[in-house]
């Protein structure tokens, strides 16, 4: 098991560019930027990897800190494997402190669950992921639910949160960013008991 000085790497998946922002996909986009907000740090340009990083610590001041990068990859999201590896490599993070934020079919909109390690469930950038460095680490998953009808996953998930859905969609990001807070200062149950719906 990896010690508490370790850093974390914490990675919100999604796709760049503007037309992509606000898609249900690059929910894990939209609580990086948050947290990144909470540290007081702006993204820029990665030197050793296609992503966005920022540098911080998170948690309270003290030995309860927690070292962190925050990232964004640059690639698309299915090619989201080689960016996160190359963080991981530079930045000597063990894989069991990278933490994945990624949108969810198969849980209802909203509805949050953290856990370690697992299958890709269909999601690209997991699936990257996995390929490049192995299923252990933590995933943030939030849900978003399944397409209404017979709307292919590939057009729900590249569309916008719904009028309705954005009306909760900063309360339900803010607590997605909290759950990952708790995750780093108490751990995987403690943040499981607190967050998981």
């Amino acid at each position: 098991m990896s010690d508490a000085t370790e850093p974390w790497l914490i990675v919100g998946l999604g796709n760049p560019g503007p037309e992509y922002a606000a898609n249900r996909h690059n929910v894990g986009f939209m609580v990086a930027d948050l947290l990144a907000e909470r540290i007081g740090g702006k993204f820029k340009r990665a030197q050793k990897a296609q992503a966005q990083v920022v540098e911080g610590r998170m948690g309270p001041p003290g030995p309860a800190s927690r070292r962190v990068i925050l990232a964004k990859p640059m690639s698309y999201m299915n090619l989201s494997g080689g960016p996160v590896t190359a963080l991981r490599d530079f930045y000597k993070v063990p894989t069991d402190h990278v933490v994945a934020v990624h949108d969810e079919l198969d849980i209802d909109f909203g509805a949050l669950r953290l856990k370690l390690g697992g299958g890709d469930n269909g999601h690209n950038g997991l699936k990257s992921m996995t390929k490049s460095m192995g299923p252990d680490y933590h995933r943030a998953r939030f849900g978003i639910g399944r397409p209404p009808g017979r709307m292919q996953v590939a057009d729900f998930v590249l569309k916008d949160f719904s009028s309705t859905e954005r009306k909760e969609l900063a309360y339900l990001v803010d607590r997605a960013a909290d759950s990952v807070e708790c995750l780093l200062a108490e751990g995987l149950e403690r943040a499981q008991s607190a967050y998981n719906s």
